[in-house]
């Protein structure tokens, strides 16, 4: 087989690759999991000789982390790695690293619409930059800016930014993370792991037993109402869980959409996106109509007196199975 350029796609628990066809379409994608390979180069030559490819002359990598200059250590799990040393070990002749939600920006104009979904009203501004913004095993970030004829996407750390509160309740919780983290920063909420941070507060604060969670469980237990009411055949699926267990983690989503959609009117007023917000990540795309219910959108456009400009500004969620790799296939252009 002949194909000689790679892209690739790496969180905390997942790292995704596929092979680039002649119109920089990602194919043949892969996901492994980073917990089974001791490095980045490992998991791409496990995945090239799966593919029956001795190697690639080109490769572009998003990573969930900050890069900065050659050394490259993911936040959210162990790798750590040299760009240059890594392409030498490949045999390759260019390897681009960017973050990852540098790499989802790159991706938006090139996602159909059939892989988005519109929340609430407002239309796209025409050259005007666009907002990224995503939890997963942490909070992405990052934006779209139109430069003349191009494009160029930001690389931040939006998610660690200090997380304004609102109501009594959002309070209560950010005052028991207080407890265990130096800085309660949006990704605290605004995460997998947030969303069990989120309930087990609330659980401490109204007097119930600890319990564990995983993020799956919040997400599911918390859209439980939402996901029976669409769908009467998923009545009495999770019936082995307690009414108690249910509202915990229902709340504990109502926050987590209402704060992300806060933080979201912050990302669009301080880039001027009126070309629109995105939101990806691993968690969003899976709530559903829960989140489409959710308070989100009326947190988004609760900025006083930019509500009028925040109204006018469309979210949408992105469905695509793999957007950062089709991002990281404009680099190789």
């Amino acid at each position: 087989m002949v194909n000689s350029r790679l892209v690739g796609d790496v969180g905390g628990t997942n790292a995704r690759f596929a092979l680039l066809d002649d119109t920089d379409t990602p194919q043949f994608t892969r996901t492994l999991r980073t917990d089974d390979f001791p490095s980045l180069s490992a998991a791409i030559g496990t995945y090239l000789s799966e593919q029956n490819v001795d190697k690639v002359d080109e490769a572009a990598v998003a990573v969930a982390t900050p890069v900065v200059g050659d050394s490259v250590k993911l936040t959210n799990n162990h790798w750590s790695f040299s760009i240059e040393t890594t392409r030498k070990q490949m045999g390759m002749d260019r390897l681009h690293v960017v973050n990852d939600f540098t790499a989802l920006a790159l991706s938006v104009k090139h996602l159909p619409d059939d892989e988005l979904v519109k929340v609430g009203k407002g239309e796209p501004a025409d050259n005007h930059a666009i907002a990224v913004i995503g939890p997963g095993t942490g909070l992405g970030v990052s934006g779209l800016v139109p430069c003349g004829s191009h494009w160029n996407a930001l690389q931040g750390e939006g998610g660690h930014v200090s997380l304004g509160v609102r109501t009594a309740r959002e309070f209560a919780v950010y005052e028991q993370l207080m407890l265990k983290f130096r800085h309660v920063s949006a990704e605290r909420f605004l995460s997998g792991p947030g969303l069990v941070n989120i309930v087990k507060a609330l659980r401490e604060i109204d007097g119930r037993a600890p319990r564990d969670f995983s993020p799956e469980e919040v997400t599911e237990l918390g859209s439980y109402r939402a996901t029976v009411d669409q769908d009467v055949s998923a009545k009495g699926q999770l019936d082995d869980a307690s009414d108690v267990e249910q509202q915990s983690c229902e709340e504990a989503l109502q926050i987590f959409c209402s704060l992300l959609g806060s933080c979201a009117g912050n990302l669009v007023l301080t880039l001027g996106a009126e070309g629109g917000v995105y939101i990806g990540g691993g968690i969003v795309p899976k709530l559903g109509e829960f989140f489409v219910q959710s308070e989100f959108r009326h947190e988004f456009e609760a900025k006083g007196r930019m509500q009028g400009y925040l109204e006018k500004v469309p979210s949408y969620v992105i469905h695509s199975p793999y957007p950062a790799l089709v991002g990281a296939a404009q680099l190789l252009k």
